[in-house]
């Protein structure tokens, strides 16, 4: 497949009202299926996605403009122009990224595209699950929600004898 160009792509933004930052799926306009990439634009004062990981998928961010500050379970580092970090598919590699700076975040994320995917939310003690398309794929899935860790039902609950 020839190379795309980002100017080419138009832009979305989520569909909630506490989120404002903005993508263009490089990976997908390019025919990317087993790795995605993202561009993201951050408006200051914004955060991204929930803190939150992956257990099937690994991430990893470039920072290409702007400043802002990355979130790794309690510990907080500083972003800027040529920062790189990756991100586990495990609870090592929970992540935020904030815009606490003065410009527009402008940073790629890159991930595997591997499904079914759960992605754990510790602060909100929450899971997301995706079956037939990853997390950022387009395709429809068969299964995905969002549930409360602690809503936990036995194996045997409400099982039909017969």
């Amino acid at each position: 497949m020839p190379p795309i160009n980002a100017d080419d792509l138009s832009w979305t933004a989520p569909d909630a009202d506490d989120a404002a930052w903005r993508r263009k799926r490089l990976g997908a306009a390019a025919g990317g299926e087993d790795l995605g990439c993202s561009l993201y634009e951050l408006p200051p004062g914004e955060r991204s996605w929930p803190y939150h990981y992956h257990t099937a998928n690994e991430e990893a961010l470039y920072v290409l403009a702007g400043e802002g500050t990355l979130r790794l379970d309690e510990e907080t580092h500083p972003l800027r122009p040529g920062e790189y970090a990756a991100f586990p598919a495990d609870a090592s590699g929970g992540h935020r990224v904030v815009n606490d700076g003065d410009d527009t975040l402008r940073y790629l994320v890159v991930s595997t595209m591997r499904e079914p995917d759960v992605t754990l939310y510790p602060d909100s003690e929450k899971f997301g699950v995706y079956v037939g398309s990853p997390p950022g794929g387009r395709e429809e899935r068969s299964l995905s929600g969002y549930y409360r860790i602690g809503d936990d039902v036995g194996y045997w609950e409400d099982e039909e004898r017969g």
